[in-house]
């Protein structure tokens, strides 16, 4: 039973490697997912609520594209490209073990494919190895340089939807910085037709200087009229009654009386009395209008600032697939390796060989 389990099996698989195994060549590619900075665009968004953690970073790019290296979409993909199942299946019909079968579907395509490409990553460098193995040194070359291009363009498709996302997002909240300030510019607009005045601190202004001038005329009017009465007094000697019947005097007075009207009517519109303008509650509406204009300004020029910005930073490429060392052509073949493959299939089938001994003796045992 011995011979039969274990120097048998191991024979027939030593002449299968040596007749009929083809070899195998294979080619090494290294490659990190590399982040270009993005300082200008970021110094010009600083404060502002964004969704730049959208487009991850080169860590978590480089563990996605470590996943993706073993999917069915990339096996589609290289496939349609370098057709896969020709450079596979070329050695099928001598060695069916090794080779790929030429009528097997996408799903034993992409399972043969985890055999023949291997990959390795190192978290810590970011650093992702693949060796691919083939019948064709040109052929594993080639296959190796197209992984390189498609997880490229799978990293940049990534990056591009969450650059899409950020544009998106500056161009609403441009979108509603300017509805905002439209909508301040129509209020204050609207109030300054209500109340038909384009500016009420202007108007108040003009308003404060008419008091002022006839303050002024009252007051030169009033000394006039003193100097008058003393003037009659000390040159008529003329009593009270006789220099208030003067004519002058009596003119002076009205003319008095007239300014005092003026004032009394020029203040009452400060207040709002009699139908008059309330300049108070003008001026607490059109600074409350004038600051939320103000604010809808400064607000939509961030909002541009910073679409400018998202926009400027979308339209370049900011994740790259860099190759630090390119797919290698290889001279000879180094797989499959009999001996190591002898050594395996021997130590297997001899364990296999321990084990089935081992539940014999153990059944005959409780006999």
């Amino acid at each position: 039973m011995f011979i039969l389990i274990v120097p048998v099996p191991v024979a027939v698989s030593g002449l299968y490697l040596v007749i009929f195994a083809q070899p195998q060549f294979n080619s090494t590619v290294s490659f990190v997912v590399h982040a270009e900075g993005e300082g200008g665009a970021a110094s010009l968004l600083a404060g502002m609520p964004t969704i730049a953690a959208l487009a991850g970073t080169p860590s978590s790019d480089a563990d996605i594209l470590f996943n993706y290296l073993d999917s069915q979409a990339l096996v589609a993909r290289i496939d349609h490209e370098i057709d896969l199942r020709a450079l596979w299946s070329g050695a099928y019909a001598r060695d069916p073990v090794f080779g790929f079968d030429p009528d097997g579907s996408i799903e034993d395509l992409t399972l043969y494919w985890r055999r023949m490409v291997r990959k390795s990553y190192d978290p810590g460098a970011g650093v992702i190895e693949v060796e691919v193995r083939g019948f064709d040194a040109v052929g594993v070359q080639t296959v190796a340089q197209e992984i390189v291009v498609a997880g490229s363009e799978m990293i940049n498709r990534l990056s591009n939807v969450a650059r899409s996302d950020r544009l998106r997002h500056a161009g609403d909240e441009l979108g509603m910085a300017e509805d905002r300030l439209a909508n301040a510019r129509l209020t204050l607009t609207s109030f300054r037709a209500r109340h038909r005045v384009i500016d009420p601190i202007a108007e108040l202004a003009g308003e404060m200087e008419v008091v002022r001038q006839l303050q002024r005329d009252l007051i030169e009017e009033t000394v006039a009229m003193e100097h008058l009465s003393s003037a009659l007094g000390q040159t008529q000697n003329a009593d009270r009654r006789d220099i208030i019947n003067d004519g002058r005097i009596r003119q002076s007075q009205r003319r008095i009386d007239v300014l005092q009207r003026q004032i009394d009517i020029e203040r009452e519109k400060f207040g709002g009395h009699g139908g008059q303008r309330d300049y108070a509650q003008l001026m607490e509406e059109f600074e409350k209008l004038s600051v939320n204009v103000s604010l809808a300004q400064e607000g939509f020029a961030a909002a541009l600032a910073a679409f400018e910005a998202t926009r400027a930073s979308a339209d370049r490429q900011s994740r790259y697939v860099s190759s630090f060392a390119p797919a290698s052509l290889a001279e000879r073949a180094l797989y499959p390796k009999p001996a190591r493959l002898l050594l395996s299939i021997g130590l297997g089938f001899f364990l296999s060989w321990a084990i089935l001994m081992l539940v014999v003796y153990s059944l005959r045992d409780r006999r």
